[in-house]
């Protein structure tokens, strides 16, 4: 076992993902551009620029129109903004992220089946029955990877003119789609997600939508959210989404498929969501008998980081609320880790991986074979 504070294996990438080293480049020479975008004077007017070139590459890369995506500080803002445009009740997948779901607390609950995924049939029924305008249904799940059918759902609400907000941090670079064919009318972004700084998103609209700000005081992106803006970050989050290369997802499904081959073969675990389209990243692992809490710390021993449920808790593990809407039995359920690749990855950290792991589960399966023996009698 490494003493902690040795060397890691990171893969933990649906929490937050290594900076990219041109992000790093960009995030520098934007720290060193003098000038408040919003000033007139020269230095003002170069800022402005710089600012309006990182948002024109961000668009081209989505496929959209540069003045449909507004700078925000993060995927959980920019799921607060879309949620505040609602006129009216408001429907949620469960498995939604906290920032979705504690920014509609009185909102509609839309079930998932057994494989985590929503049904575009139900979820078109439930809003219509329940009046909903607005309906919040994420592309990818950060515990599980599964993808949910958000092209179709976006197609069969589109009918009635329901809106759709589509949180799609956990996507680029992992899944192999354009998020401008999705058809939905707000998509939440995360620049640190991919390889870009912390502290920094973009909520994409629709060219119909013009956004009501939740952030007031300033006339800053189109007065859609007041402040100014965070251009060395900006610049930064546009190298990240640049340098994503268009093979990474295969990639990673191959490492993703290696690894889950390996613990499959030992058969005393559960694979979340093997079965339906998922994140090329993600596995969702149960070993039952053992918490994920207690995998989580003995891995982080081993110089190994993955992660259980999401990881905006303050640190805190708490019982996975998407594991439950599946659900799933909570032997089950309280018993599954996370395990997220990344731009990062490699063979050998994926061998490390299976082989701490391996050892964890064989210090768990002697010491359940001890707690099963009969005691011995005289």
């Amino acid at each position: 076992m490494k003493p902690r504070g040795a060397a890691s294996v990171y893969l933990d990438h649906n929490a937050t993902a290594p900076l990219r080293p041109e992000a790093r480049t960009a995030m520098l020479a934007g720290l060193e551009a003098l000038g408040n975008p919003s000033s007139v004077h020269a230095f003002g007017r170069r800022a402005r620029a710089r600012l309006e070139e990182a948002r024109e590459r961000i668009a081209a890369r989505l496929g959209v129109a540069p003045d449909r995506v507004t700078f925000v500080s993060g995927g959980t803002e920019a799921n607060n903004l879309a949620l505040a445009q609602a006129d009216g009740p408001v429907l949620v997948s469960a498995i939604e992220h906290p920032s979705v779901l504690e920014a509609a607390p009185g909102a509609v609950r839309l079930p998932v089946g057994p494989d985590g995924r929503v049904d575009p049939e139900r979820c078109e029924r439930l809003a219509l029955e329940n009046g909903c305008r607005l309906v919040s249904v994420m592309l990818a799940n950060n515990e599980t990877g599964i993808v949910q059918p958000v092209a179709e759902i976006a197609a069969r609400l589109r009918r009635h003119g329901i809106r759709l907000h589509v949180d799609a941090a956990q996507v680029p670079g992992r899944l192999a789609v354009s998020p401008a064919g999705l058809g939905g009318d707000f998509l939440a972004l995360s620049a640190h997600k991919f390889g870009g700084p912390p502290g920094i998103g973009a909520l994409v609209t629709a060219p119909e939508v013009e956004p009501r700000p939740l952030l007031r005081g300033g006339g800053q992106e189109r007065r859609a959210r007041a402040g100014t803006e965070n251009l060395p970050a900006a610049m930064s989050f546009a190298a990240a989404l640049e340098a994503i290369e268009p093979a990474e997802p295969a990639r990673l499904a191959a490492l993703r498929d290696r690894l889950e081959e390996a613990v499959a073969a030992r058969g005393d675990v559960v694979i979340l969501g093997r079965e339906v389209p998922r994140l090329a990243n993600t596995s969702c692992i149960a070993m039952p008998g053992v918490p994920a809490e207690l995998q989580v710390m003995r891995l982080d021993l081993e110089g190994v980081a993955v992660g259980a449920g999401s990881a905006c808790s303050s640190g805190k593990m708490a019982e996975s609320h998407v594991l439950a809407a599946m659900g799933l039995p909570r032997e089950i359920a309280a018993c599954a880790i996370r395990v997220s690749l990344g731009w990062t990855t490699t063979e050998a950290e994926v061998e490390a991986f299976l082989a701490a792991w391996e050892r964890l589960r064989e210090a768990f399966r002697e010491r359940r074979g001890l707690a099963n023996r009969a005691p011995a009698t005289t």
